[in-house]
This record gives structure tokens, sequence and C-alpha cells, in this order.
């Protein structure tokens, strides 16, 4: 009986021996980090900088290691700029959503507006249409460019971004943040501070307030005799007043 137990004991399912050693257990931590553990961080970081901005957002989600290289700004900026050939890009965004859409809507082309420029020939200068200049720079009519002292451009043709400099900005009157390329250098090379943006706008409903009360109209009148007049109050309460006085005299006739 003695002898039957001991070759249960020893010849049993459950038995052990030194020549068969059970497998390990696999370890969960262990494993949450072989990925990163087989990738060295230069590796990593060659890899995620040739990936879409999405997909590097993606990436972030994999581990620790992952996230900690995927949110280095040289990645996003790499990965960014990788589908325009854009050497760099300045300035950092309002958010970190900026990086994910690498579209050709987050770049625009910045123009100077001088005197006897329209909206048709800034638009004919650049190959692009009216409408997209005017939903680009949020404007209700032609007339908006008088109120403006730059309109930002859609880009119609990818090549003139290869090897470019652009540079990240909110711009008060578009309402929108994006990469801004300079095709005759950046002015000033400073970025308007949200200070500078806040005061503009506190400013310009001043203007548009008084002008609105003055002539007893609503505020997209106001606005828009404010836009021929260049923003000068004085100048879109006389234009209003001739029109005013042309519509009386053509309505006695």
């Amino acid at each position: 009986m003695a002898s039957h137990g001991e070759h249960g004991a020893a010849g049993g399912p459950d038995a052990s021996s030194p020549g068969d050693p059970r497998s390990p257990e696999p370890d969960p931590a262990a494993g949450s980090n072989s990925m990163d553990a087989r990738l060295p961080a230069d590796l990593l970081r060659a890899v995620l900088q040739r990936l879409p901005p999405i997909d590097v957002a993606r990436s972030a989600c994999v581990c620790r290691a992952w996230r900690a290289v995927a949110s280095d700004r040289a990645v996003l900026e790499a990965a960014f700029c990788a589908p325009w050939g854009v050497r760099r890009v300045v300035g950092e965004p309002a958010t970190g959503a900026f990086w994910r859409t690498a579209s050709l809507g987050r770049f625009a082309l910045s123009h100077a507006v001088r005197r006897g420029d329209t909206v048709p020939g800034v638009a004919l200068k650049y190959s692009v249409q009216v409408t997209d200049i005017k939903r680009f720079n949020n404007m209700m009519s032609d007339h908006g460019i008088h109120s403006r002292e730059r309109l930002l451009i859609p880009i119609s043709n990818p090549e003139i971004l290869l090897g470019s400099a652009c540079y990240i900005e909110m711009d008060h009157n578009a309402k929108r943040e994006v990469a801004v390329f300079y095709p005759e250098g950046r002015p000033g090379g400073k970025t308007e501070s949200l200070a500078n943006i806040v005061s503009m706008e506190r400013r310009s409903r001043r203007i548009l307030e008084s002008v609105r009360r003055s002539l007893h109209v609503d505020d997209g009148t106001a606005a828009y005799y404010l836009s021929v007049s260049e923003g000068d109050p004085r100048a879109a309460m006389m234009e209003y007043s001739e029109d005013l006085r042309w519509e009386q005299q053509r309505a006695g006739r």
C-alpha cells in the first residue's frame, strides 16, 4: 500500500520533476511593456515621425512609453509637415488637437491688403474662388476687405509649401487658428498676443455699437457702412446719409 501511494504521488498527473519544469506564468506587467522593450526610443521616434498625424495620436494609446514619444513636439511637427513638405512650423497651438489633422485647410497664405485691392482681384491673383476667401476669412461681403489689414488665402497649390516655414497664428478676423505662410517674409516676426486680439475685438465692437446707435440701424447695416468706409465711423455715417438722401430723392419723383 505504501509503495502504491508512493507510485501515485510520483507518477500521478499532478506530479512535477526537475526534468519537466512547468511553463512560467505570464507577467501582466511585463507584457504591457514588452512592445516598447523591444523597440528603442530612437527607432520608435523615427517610425512615428513617418506616420499620418491621426495614427500618431492613436499610437499614444499603446502604452506610457509610446505616449511620451508620440506627444513630443518634434514628432508632432514632423508628422504634421511631412504630407506637404513643409520645412518647419513655428509656434504653439492653443490645443494639441491642432496637430491631429494635416489637411491643407490647416494652412493659409498671408496676403497684406493694399489700397485698391478687391476680393475678386485677390482671388484671381492666387487662383482661388472668391467664396473660398470669404468663407476662410469669415467675411459676409466683398466690402469686408476694407476693414482688414490682411487676408488669409486658402492653399490651392500645395507645391508653394515645399521647404517653407509656417507660423501658427490665431487670426481674430477669420476666427481660426492656422499655420500661416508668408511669401514675402513674416513682418515683425511676432504673433499677436491674446490680450491684443481681445483689445482689438472690443474696440471694433464699440465702434460698431456707436455707429449702429447713431444711424438707428441693425448690426449688419452698421457693419456694412463701416466696411465701405475702411472702418472710419464718421465716413460710415456720411456714406449712410448720402444713400438715405438718394433714396428719398428717388422716392419723391
